[in-house]
This record gives C-alpha cells, sequence and structure tokens, in this order.
C-alpha cells in the first residue's frame, strides 16, 4: 500500500487495513452501487454524441480540404494523426471494460447491466501483484504513457495545441497518489482495486469522456478561427428543389436537392420574374392564381468576361381548395404535461388567426394562434377548433392529446448531480435539492426530505433540504474517500400543493 520500507508493526497495521476495506466492500449500499451505473450511463451517452460530433467534424475538413488546398489540408493530415492515436485508445479502453463485465449479462428489456450485482472487483485482479503491477497493469500503464507521447508528437509545438497537450497530462497522469493515511499508492491500484466492477466501468467510461474531448479541442483549434470561418458551410443552404409545390395522397414526390449560396458579392445585372433581388436572391412576391398547378418562371442576368450570360428559371406550385382540419401542434413535444403550462399553436390554413377559436379543459388563449394548456385529470384531453372563412363558412376539428406526469427527477448537492467531490464542511452546509435533467419546461422543485447514508453507519432520516445535526455527528466519522449517499429524496412540485414527485434519483457525495 505504500513506498519505502516498512516496519513489521506496520506491515500488519497495511494487512489490517486491507481485511477492514474488503469487509467494506463486502456492504456497498445498493444505491451507491446504483449510483454507479447511473454514473456510467450518462458517460457512455455522451460518449456516443461525441464520436459522431467528431467525425463529422473530421469530414467537414476532409472536404475543405480538398476543396481549399493549402492550410486545410495541413489542418486535416494533424487531425487524422490524432484520430488513429485516439480511436486506439478509446478500444483499447473499451476492451479493459469488456474485461471488468465479463460474467455480466445486459437486461435485453433494459439494455443495462446489472448494476447492484456488480459490487465485486475480482474481474480485474490480473492487473496487480502483491504492492505493484502485475504484466497486464504495466500494460496498461505502458498504454496510457504511449497515448500522451503519440500526442505530443502528433500536435508539435504549436503553441495553439498547448493547452491540450497539458490537459491531456493532467487528465491521465498516473503518478503515485497519496491516500488518506498519507501513504504512496500506486495510481491504478488507488482507482481500481478491490473497487466494485461497475466502479470500475465508469471510471474507464470518463476516460473515454477525456479522450473524446481531446480530439473535439484538436479539430477545433487546428485551423484557428479565422480558418474555421473559412472553411465553414454557413455561407451554404441545402435546398429542397421539389417539381412541384403540392402533391395528392399516394402521388409520387419528385425533386433534387442542391447547394445554394446566399453571396452579397453575387449580384445579377438584370432580373425578370414575379419579385425583386434583395442580396443577391429574388425575393417572390405575387397573388396566387386558380386551383390546379401555376408556374413561375423568369430570368437573372450575370456579367462575365464582360459579356451578359442569362440564366433562365422555371418553377411550379399548386393552388389547393380551401381548407376543411385544423392545425393543432404542441410547441414543445406531442403530450402535454400535468403540472406544468404547455404552450400550444393553434391554427387552421388559410383562415386568420383572429377568426380561430379553441376549447378545452384547461386551455386558455394568450394571442393570437397561441395558448397554454393546463390539463387537469385524467389521461387525455380534446381540443375542439372552429374556423371562420372569408366566406362565412365554418369549419371546425378536433384532436385528443395524452396527458403524461412529470419525469422522475435527478438529486443534486449545491446544484450538481452525480458524484459531487469536496471537504465535509461544503456538505455540511449544502442545500439538497433536484433537477429535471432534459425537461423541456422550467419548473420549480422544492425537497422536502431524503436519506443520508455513510458505508458502515445507520440510515438518518432528514425532514427539509438540510443536514441536520445528526447528520453532521455521523459525517463527523468518515473520513477522505468516504461517500455518502443521499437518497429517498422526497420532492415537490412549486405551486401543487402536497402532491410528491415520482421518485427521486440519489446523488453522492465523496469527501477530499
Amino acid at each position: 500500500m505504500a513506498g519505502g520500507k516498512l516496519t513489521p508493526r506496520q506491515k500488519m497495521i497495511n494487512l489490517m487495513y486491507l481485511v477492514f476495506i474488503a469487509m467494506l466492500a463486502m456492504n456497498v449500499s445498493k444505491e451507491v452501487i446504483s449510483g454507479f451505473g447511473l454514473m456510467n450511463e450518462k458517460f457512455e451517452a455522451s460518449n456516443e454524441s461525441s464520436k459522431l460530433s467528431n467525425d463529422q467534424l473530421l469530414t467537414a475538413l476532409d472536404a475543405k480540404a480538398a476543396e481549399a488546398k493549402g492550410e486545410f489540408i495541413i489542418a486535416a493530415e494533424t487531425a487524422h494523426k490524432v484520430k488513429s492515436i485516439t480511436d486506439n485508445f478509446f478500444n483499447y479502453i473499451a476492451d479493459l471494460k469488456l474485461q471488468a463485465t465479463k460474467g455480466f449479462e445486459v437486461d435485453p428489456e433494459t439494455g443495462k447491466l446489472p448494476y447492484e450485482d456488480m459490487d465485486k472487483g475480482d474481474n480485474i485482479d490480473d492487473w496487480f501483484v502483491g504492492e505493484g503491477y502485475s504484466k497486464k497493469g504495466k500494460e496498461i500503464e505502458a498504454t496510457i504513457n504511449k497515448y500522451k507521447a503519440d500526442m505530443k508528437t502528433a500536435l508539435g509545438t504549436d503553441r495553439k495545441y498547448a493547452s491540450i497537450i497539458k490537459e491531456v497530462e493532467s487528465k491521465f497522469d498516473i503518478s503515485d497518489v497519496k491516500n488518506k493515511e498519507g501513504l504512496q499508492d500506486k495510481f491504478l491500484s488507488y482507482h481500481f482495486k478491490n473497487f466494485p466492477a461497475i466502479a470500475t466501468v465508469a471510471k474507464l467510461s470518463t476516460w473515454q469522456n477525456d479522450i473524446n474531448k481531446a480530439e473535439s479541442d484538436v479539430y477545433s483549434s487546428a485551423l484557428g478561427k479565422a480558418a474555421v470561418a473559412a472553411a465553414s458551410y454557413s455561407n451554404y443552404q441545402a435546398i429542397v428543389v421539389l417539381d412541384k409545390n403540392a402533391y395528392f395522397q399516394g402521388e409520387a414526390v419528385t425533386g433534387k436537392v442542391v447547394l445554394g449560396r446566399y453571396d452579397d458579392n453575387t449580384k445579377p445585372t438584370s432580373f425578370s420574374g414575379p419579385g425583386k433581388i434583395v442580396n443577391g436572391q429574388a425575393v417572390i412576391s405575387m397573388t396566387a392564381g386558380g386551383v390546379g398547378e401555376q408556374k413561375i418562371a423568369g430570368q437573372f442576368a450575370f456579367l462575365e468576361d464582360g459579356k451578359t450570360v442569362p440564366l433562365k428559371f422555371e418553377g411550379k406550385y399548386v393552388v389547393v381548395p380551401r381548407p376543411n382540419s385544423a392545425t393543432i401542434s404542441a410547441d414543445k413535444m406531442n403530450v402535454v404535461y400535468r403540472g406544468v403550462v404547455n404552450p400550444m399553436s393553434i391554427s387552421f390554413a388559410g383562415i386568420a388567426d383572429s377568426d380561430v377559436s379553441a376549447s378545452a379543459p384547461g386551455l386558455t388563449k394568450v394571442g393570437n394562434g397561441k395558448y397554454n394548456m393546463s390539463p387537469g385529470s385524467g389521461n387525455e384531453v380534446v381540443i375542439s377548433v372552429t374556423g371562420k372563412m372569408s366566406d362565412g363558412k365554418v369549419a371546425t376539428d378536433r384532436k385528443a392529446y395524452r396527458i403524461k406526469g412529470i419525469p422522475s427527477p435527478t438529486g443534486t448537492i449545491r446544484g450538481e448531480t452525480g458524484v459531487v467531490k469536496g471537504p465535509k464542511s461544503n456538505l455540511e452546509i449544502a442545500t439538497i435539492g433536484a433537477k429535471l435533467e432534459d425537461f423541456d419546461f422550467e419548473v420549480g422543485l422544492n425537497v422536502v426530505g431524503f436519506n443520508l447514508k455513510v458505508s458502515g453507519q445507520g440510515t438518518v432520516v432528514v425532514q427539509g433540504d438540510k443536514l441536520n445535526a445528526q447528520c453532521r455527528a455521523v459525517l463527523a466519522k468518515a473520513g477522505r474517500g468516504d461517500q455518502v449517499t443521499i437518497s429517498e429524496i422526497k420532492t415537490k412540485l412549486v405551486g401543487a400543493g402536497s402532491y410528491l414527485l415520482p421518485r427521486t434519483s440519489a446523488v453522492i457525495f465523496e469527501i477530499q
């Protein structure tokens, strides 16, 4: 557990400490184990998104290198070197995760590992021999060092990459670590030895997250701000050009997609057609013809090498009869949520908003075409709409929406989720809260109670959102590296009376 020569007494103390740690590991809270699993899910989802984003950025760099040459080619070459390095290291970490999860099967229904069963770390015992590393452990250490060295070589001495290299060195610093007894532990031993398998997987997922971030930072810095702006496709737009702009149900839709560029410097010398030129574009303005297919045609003229070059255009559109059904859509989602105000847009195609009216339990109008829905009880609400057409006739329509409850919140300490780190003093004065992650509405949440648990000690049940004297007494016995689990968090929606939200997920505080 420590470097240097040890007395027989110290060796005996160390042995007793290992036995004590092993006993604690056998009794790790299931809530803590599940917390590691939830944390790992978030990192793996983030890693997938980062990989896709990085691949798209690299593809864009390749396209600009082929088009613009010069500095873009150098940027792409650097990016591809980093791509190869990061992919190799990322995949190596993935293999370590497979080793850590060997023997644990993913649930085919949930797609998740059995987190609460992953409370042992036997799968990676072959990383260690005594207080040192085995052949496998030395291989891991060497692979980390190779990744750092390869990144330095690929990025060279260019100052714009200096901060990235520094961050890579920091994130993957595998120097010995001083434990809470003040003794030196090997890096892998300190972070992985005797830890639950799911904790090992979560830690390895954070490594992969750090790898993806470094790769993204390199791509973003490769060209510099000016070059990135030049390489951007922001001046282009993919334009769908259909053979006509209205189709009957079941009719084949035909057309093409082209790239168009908006450029103030590309100005026609003349234009004939139904509209006028604004910033290099022909802005169409005309009155629709009779029902059926109509044509739009005209011509641009450009000056090239002293000669006028004509560019004709032609398109089609279809005029349809008066509307007979409403368009009703939720602005944020396809359901409405109980307990919040759901903004909605309600209209009839071809009818002015002032001539449209809608009604439903909990529905109020806040402006032309804009409504707020505050659903009550039940699982469904039906919205009825009427629209008065210019000829005096009335069109009607109705649509049903599902009513759903607000999803389960995530517990927070100081507004942070997952595993929060800091000194005990921070936790003693912290506010236990909750937040709705990936929820599109702004809502107020109040925590009215929770349970506090430190491994090896009894659970403290608390009323309110602050730690009480009993909590502080339990914390007084905890030491650096201990984890405090805040679970059974009771959360209320502001303004909803005594209604408690669904189970709030736990949050962990690691004492530093």
